[in-house]
């Protein structure tokens, strides 16, 4: 049974983007960047919301593209190769590769999702990821810290109420980034 992980980049206040969307300062290393294209190789499925989908369905095109890096390249195919699932009501459609369109997300289907993935499935986006953390289904939550405060934006946590976590791996990066991951007190 796969397990779900809450993961997303974040700066040291909490948020996942600043007060215009922009996430320009979440540039990251190569380090850091192959650190989590190795997290997320043990992943067998993505859940994303829809501005999630958006900011990240880029990489569906840059395997090929000799305009960018080989870790930038590695991660596009690792992404190409992955499951993804998009939870939108207002998306008209999606044309990524190996790209599953839903209206809705109930938990009875995460829990099916859960028990039919050998390997874990990740959930992208802070409404999204928030949701599943509330109703209990979310095993592990990973924060890539990034060392900037951007004052407001969209905050990663929407939970409404105290959620405990237990700590499970740090990882300090050259760059001042910080890996941290967290198991779920249910």
């Amino acid at each position: 049974m796969g397990r779900l992980l809450f993961g997303m980049m974040t700066s040291l206040d909490g948020y996942i983007n600043d007060i215009h969307g922009g996430f320009d300062w979440g540039q990251v290393s190569e380090e850091v960047h192959r650190f989590a294209e190795a997290e997320e190789a043990r992943t067998g499925t993505m859940i994303y919301g829809r501005r999630m989908f958006e900011t990240m369905k880029v990489w569906d095109g840059l395997e090929d593209d000799d305009g960018v890096s080989q870790v930038e390249r590695d991660y596009a195919a690792l992404w190409r190769r992955l499951d993804k699932i998009v939870v939108s009501s207002t998306l008209p459609e999606v044309t990524t590769v190996r790209t599953t369109l839903m209206r809705d997300l109930s938990g009875e289907d995460v829990v099916r999702l859960k028990a039919g993935s050998e390997k874990d499935i990740s959930v992208s986006g802070a409404t999204l990821g928030s949701s599943l953390l509330r109703q209990g289904l979310v095993d592990e939550v990973g924060l890539y810290l990034i060392p900037v405060a951007v004052g407001q934006g969209t905050p990663m946590f929407q939970v409404g109420e105290l959620t405990r976590f237990e700590r499970k791996q740090v990882r300090a990066f050259e760059n001042g980034v910080v890996f941290m991951r967290f198991g779920v007190v249910h």
